[in-house]
């Protein structure tokens, strides 16, 4: 069963260092971060060093297209993310970290160094950004009960916003922007 994690320290620390730049979509992210949360513990199993790292990452995996109005997101979230790690949580590995933002929307399984914590969160944010198309074992039921735990706040409609916005009012160039440079095989 997959559990709703609601509240984790490492992410709760992190939140106020992203909370002004995402603005109005503050809630709905903060709970895109629980929700995959939740579905990368339930991949990763008890596996603390592994969690710490996916709770970090996660709050950045995405920020890069509210703090640098960038679809191609993955690189200006990778850099946010050390910004935050080398000042504020220097004990986690600054290769696990990028890995995991990196990779989070990989389509094939990662293979690299700490496949198992880059692909549990890689799993969790599949469920969650195909809103539960996407399940990789996890039942309909499980993915119901997760968003009613953790609301989806129309995180999706704005990911459509976003792609629109930052390719000047024309959401199909937005959405290449993103299958281009941010999906990978």
């Amino acid at each position: 069963m997959v559990e709703p994690i609601v509240s984790d320290p490492t992410v709760e620390r992190l939140l106020p260092f992203i909370a002004e730049a995402l603005g109005a979509d503050f809630a709905a992210y903060r709970n895109h971060i629980y929700r995959v949360l939740s579905y990368a513990a339930h991949f990763l199993g008890d596996d603390p060093r592994g969690r710490e790292h996916i709770a970090f990452a996660l709050v950045f995996h995405d920020v890069g297209m509210w703090t640098d109005h960038e679809l191609a997101y993955l690189e200006p979230s990778e850099a946010a993310a050390e910004r935050v790690r080398t000042q504020h949580a220097a004990h986690l590995d600054a290769e696990l970290v990028a890995n995991i933002i990196h990779w989070h929307h990989k389509l094939l399984s990662f293979a690299g160094p700490d496949a198992h914590i880059v692909n549990a969160a890689r799993k969790g944010d599949w469920i969650d950004a195909s809103v539960g198309m996407v399940r990789h074992g996890v039942t309909r039921k499980q993915v119901a009960a997760i968003e009613k735990a953790i609301p989806v706040l129309g995180f999706p409609a704005v990911l459509m916003r976003l792609a629109k916005y930052l390719r000047h009012g024309n959401r199909f160039a937005g959405l290449w922007r993103v299958l281009t440079r941010v999906y990978k095989v």
